[in-house]
């Protein structure tokens, strides 16, 4: 834990599993990290995950995108 962390309290990065229309918290934490970008995400600002992949975007653009990357790539094997 960084000074930072201390004077602000900030509890890092949050571990979360993504349910349809929801996530259930694993590990507490202020946000997520986009799995495209790397960008984190504020959980209060989270909107796009996928519950196949378990993972998090910064957004609909970019979940869009990955959801399109994954399904070429299911459709040509």
């Amino acid at each position: 834990m960084n000074r930072f962390e201390r004077l602000f309290g900030l509890k890092g990065e949050a571990k979360l599993r993504y349910l349809d229309g929801e996530f259930q918290v694993l590990a507490p934490g202020d946000f997520v990290r986009c799995a495209v970008t790397g960008e984190p995400i504020a959980l209060p600002d989270l909107r796009y995950w996928s519950v196949d992949l378990q993972e998090a975007y910064a957004s609909a653009e970019i979940a869009f995108e990955r959801y399109r990357a994954t399904r070429a790539r299911t459709k040509t094997k």
